[in-house]
């Protein structure tokens, strides 16, 4: 049995709403090229919603410049994001969703900045941006 969340849409629903883009990415847990999103790159103060159901993810006082072509945060707000253990592409991995649609957001792995050590790898297309 799947687990139930807040915000629950069929896929036609979701296909609608959200374009290719996105829908492969929170949907069907795709992930865009490096160095191809909006927001890899952004430096600019603000928060980070989820594309899907707008819930707040991450601020960009966490955001860091990892190198790796997608935004990177040391952290999240407590309860805003779970965690599902991911053995696609033949590797552990650890997935990042949203709490309140499910929505795939990336990958979470701990070579990340000090003090949290982590690094949430998050495709821009399952995010949006607002500035402060």
């Amino acid at each position: 049995m799947s687990k139930k969340y807040e915000v629950e849409k069929t896929d036609a629903e979701w296909q609608a709403e959200l374009g290719p883009t996105r829908y492969a990415v929170l949907r069907k847990q795709g992930t865009e090229r490096a160095f191809t999103g909006d927001l890899w790159d952004n430096h600019e103060a603000g928060r980070y919603t989820c594309a899907g159901c707008g819930a707040e993810l991450f601020l960009s006082d966490s955001k860091f410049d990892s190198g790796c072509g997608w935004p990177s945060f040391s952290s999240a707000p407590e309860g805003r994001i779970e965690e599902r253990t991911d053995t696609s592409h033949g590797m552990r991995r650890v997935e990042v969703v949203c709490s309140r649609c499910g929505g795939h957001l990336g990958h979470v792995f701990d070579d990340g900045p000090r003090p949290t050590g982590l690094r949430y790898c998050i495709n821009s297309a399952s995010l949006k941006f607002s500035k402060k």
